[in-house]
């Protein structure tokens, strides 16, 4: 189980591993953030997630 890197909630995950949510990205590293549905909905945009992690 993935756990998202805002709020630390478990993230489902479907067949072959792939999460139910999103990954995201700070520009110019190769670190990955799951993010979950919940939070993608009280941080609309990519810039106020990364402000959050």
């Amino acid at each position: 189980m993935t756990k998202c890197s805002i709020c630390n909630n478990k993230i489902a995950e479907l067949f072959l591993e792939k999460i139910k949510g999103t990954i995201i990205r700070k520009p110019g590293s190769s670190k990955q953030y799951p993010v979950c549905f919940e939070c993608q909905k009280k941080f609309p945009g990519k810039e106020e997630m990364l402000k959050k992690i």
